[in-house]
């Protein structure tokens, strides 16, 4: 990738900002040469992390803001007060043109909140959802939503539908993904009705989507299918599920491997499988979730995450940049409506009234 990127950073969002912030920018413009910074937060606190990284030299523009949104607080009260915060002012460079996308550890409800009041959604899209990418047998596979949503009807799974097949396109490099609803069950009478309305307006569809049906909980790990849309409600459970049984397995082999001397003497010669087998399933790897349906990139990074993860995120973000995701899933999204129309079902697919 060799264009002009330009990312826009939340320089006080998350539990370890802003150093990890900083340091996960240099990481990341080691990979992408080509990428600039626009670093929102205490001028103060930013200026020296910054100067400390030679790889960031002449790249980032620090704008200061004494104002931060805090983990515990609610996203309307951060909406209504946080304007002047480096949440909503990294956000804002992205709605203003100044920047491709922004990238945020910070409170995860205040940054869907101001991201969906800043940036607004696309037309065609009632809701955006939280979608990410996982380890699975076959390699990876993305899910949405993951939380943004707690009860979706049938056409929200639909536009779930279609933006995840652009995500796995664009930013995972999977060139025909496979779609598929997540039910407790893959018969076609089985499910909630809107899950088994959504699959049958997938099948009759006109977009070039590549619907399998439905999937059960086991296929997210086999990695049965590309793409995994389900409810928000579902979709977290899932994911904190998986997070949860990731962490489990990784302490009963740290626990087997350290019960005795020979147990010891067997790690040191599964060193370097076991390697591989921590790169494979490191959270660090995939982070980095992004709000899809948005009319601009953003990206949520884990919390909790260091450096490298921060790195991560930003990759993403300059993944989707590089590809016009937004102009991709704008197209995608006219053809539904197109052949919604010429279908006769017009109003499933109806412009959102967020536009």
């Amino acid at each position: 990738m060799t264009k002009p990127l330009v990312i826009s950073l939340d320089g006080m969002g998350g539990d370890n900002a802003p150093e990890i912030v900083v340091e996960g920018a240099a990481l990341a413009r080691a990979k992408l040469p080509q990428a600039s910074f626009l670093l929102y937060g205490d001028q103060n606190r930013l200026k020296p992390l910054v100067d400390a990284q030679p790889l960031l030299k002449g790249c980032v523009d620090i704008r200061h803001t004494d104002q931060a949104v805090a983990a515990t607080d609610k996203p309307s009260v951060a909406l209504r007060t946080g304007r002047k915060s480096s949440m909503r002012l990294a956000i804002d460079a992205v709605r203003n043109g100044e920047a491709d996308g922004v990238v945020s550890a910070g409170n995860t409800g205040a940054l869907m909140a101001m991201a969906m009041f800043g940036l607004r959604t696309l037309p065609g899209i009632d809701r955006p959802a939280i979608v990410s990418t996982f380890p699975t047998l076959n390699g990876a596979s993305c899910m949405l939503d993951l939380g943004a949503n707690v009860e979706c009807d049938a056409d929200n799974l639909v536009q779930f539908a279609v933006m995840g097949e652009v995500f796995a396109r664009t930013v995972m490099g999977i060139q025909n993904p496979t779609v598929a609803l997540l039910n407790v069950g893959t018969e076609e009478l089985k499910g909630k009705d809107e899950v088994k309305l959504a699959a049958t307006m997938l099948r009759d569809t006109d977009l070039p989507i590549v619907f399998k049906g439905f999937v059960e909980g086991d296929d997210i790990g086999k990695g049965t299918v590309d793409v995994i849309v389900t409810d928000g409600y579902t979709g977290n459970i899932a994911l904190k599920t998986a997070e949860g049984t990731a962490a489990l397995i990784t302490g009963f082999l740290k626990d087997a491997f350290s019960s005795s001397i020979f147990a010891k003497l067997g790690y040191l010669l599964a060193a370097k499988a076991m390697g591989r087998l921590r790169k494979r399933v490191d959270p660090r790897h995939y982070n980095g979730a992004v709000f899809v349906g948005l009319n601009g990139i953003a990206v949520k990074s884990h919390g909790g995450t260091d450096a490298y993860g921060f790195s991560n995120a930003i990759g993403v973000a300059a993944e989707m940049a590089a590809n016009n995701f937004i102009a991709r899933m704008r197209d995608d999204f006219e053809q539904l409506k197109v052949g919604a129309v010429e279908n006769g079902h017009e109003k499933s697919v109806e412009v959102s009234s967020n536009q």
